[in-house]
């Protein structure tokens, strides 16, 4: 048995674990806020909320040592006691947290073996080295080539570099139609720092494209695929999710990280830009910029994204941890002998 825990902001968290499960030999029980997803086949624990209006948060880092903590918060208490009575009687071989730091070494002090989802950006506070300190092993949903600089060499030396992944991986891409030219603007289900005036003097200075937005004010749609794959360039933040989504459906993109803790968003778009696979801004372009962007855009193309997501990082991430269920499996059980993770690793 595999417990999996899934972050509640966003969707991504949600989306790349779902990838994960599907492919997954072991069965998986999922831990989160949020409601279970309808495909999801195995068990499912819903958690109560920890944080919310009104909530009081007094020293919710523990004197800057954690994430969040806050003193007698009854949501906190709930949640954690509910994954630790679910430890104990489930004893899994292993639980994979995507992503808190608190989950994380809750089932580690308990004795079971974590593998935490690697997060870009500087994850050098007191909180995140506890996490990716403890983890017996990270999961990198970004390729090797593309590594994120600067940890210290125990973290190199345990982590699995994926690739990104996402839920198209595997679908079928239609031909991009020959356009006047689109636009997508995908602002992502994590908020926004764009707001509707500048959207709308984006497109007024690009005449020759339609625009097309998802997401803030303008609302969502469960599978924007087909959109991903008609649009002559796609204009979205540097989350994990949206940048796998792009990469899956070989999208030219122009990338705009968005503010994040630990400059997450900012650390994946230098990481584009080194790999030269998207036109990367660091803000929000001024009208007058945007017909030379999505020009550079469309010209780079997006065949070189395969580099950045093969397009079996999620059957890569679920093959390492059923070998690690099986290598932590306890004395005497009935589980299958131990297999190398170094085998299942992308040569």
């Amino acid at each position: 048995m595999i417990g999996y825990y899934i972050h509640h902001q966003g969707l991504g968290h949600l989306h790349r674990a779902r990838c994960v499960a599907r492919h997954a030999q072991t069965p998986i029980t999922g831990m989160s806020c949020l409601p279970r997803p309808a495909d999801w086949s195995g068990d499912w624990v819903r958690l109560a909320p920890d944080a919310g209006p009104g909530t009081a948060a007094a020293d919710p880092t523990a004197h800057g040592r954690l994430h969040w903590v806050p003193r007698h918060h009854a949501g906190l208490r709930t949640r954690m006691a509910d994954i630790a009575q679910w430890i104990e009687h489930a004893a899994p071989e292993l639980l994979v947290c995507d992503v808190s730091v608190e989950v994380a070494t809750l089932a580690r002090l308990m004795g079971t073996p974590v593998v935490v989802a690697a997060m870009r950006g500087d994850r050098n506070d007191p909180g995140h080295r506890l996490a990716y300190d403890l983890a017996d092993t990270l999961l990198a949903p970004w390729p090797a080539l593309a590594a994120e600089p600067g940890w210290p060499a125990g973290w190199y030396d345990k982590t699995v570099h994926t690739g990104a992944f996402s839920r198209y991986d595997g679908r079928r891409r239609p031909a991009r139609p020959e356009s006047g030219g689109e636009v997508l603007l995908m602002l992502g289900a994590g908020g926004a720092d764009v707001d509707e005036a500048e959207v709308r003097r984006a497109a007024e200075a690009t005449p020759d494209w339609k625009w097309t937005v998802l997401g803030g004010a303008c609302g969502w749609t469960e599978d924007p695929w087909p959109l991903l794959c008609r649009a002559d360039v796609v204009v979205t933040h540097a989350g994990q999710n949206a940048v796998a989504e792009c990469a899956a459906a070989r999208a030219p993109a122009v990338v705009i990280p968005q503010s994040r803790p630990h400059g997450e968003q900012h650390a994946t778009a230098r990481a584009l830009t080194a790999a030269s696979l998207a036109t990367v801004c660091d803000r929000w372009p001024e009208p007058s910029e945007w017909p030379a962007l999505l020009a550079r855009a469309r010209q780079t193309g997006g065949e070189r994204w395969d580099r950045w997501a093969p397009g079996d990082g999620a059957v890569l991430a679920a093959r390492v941890i059923d070998t690690l269920a099986t290598r932590y499996a306890p004395p005497g059980s009935s589980v299958a002998p131990p297999q190398e993770v170094a085998s299942c690793v992308r040569q």
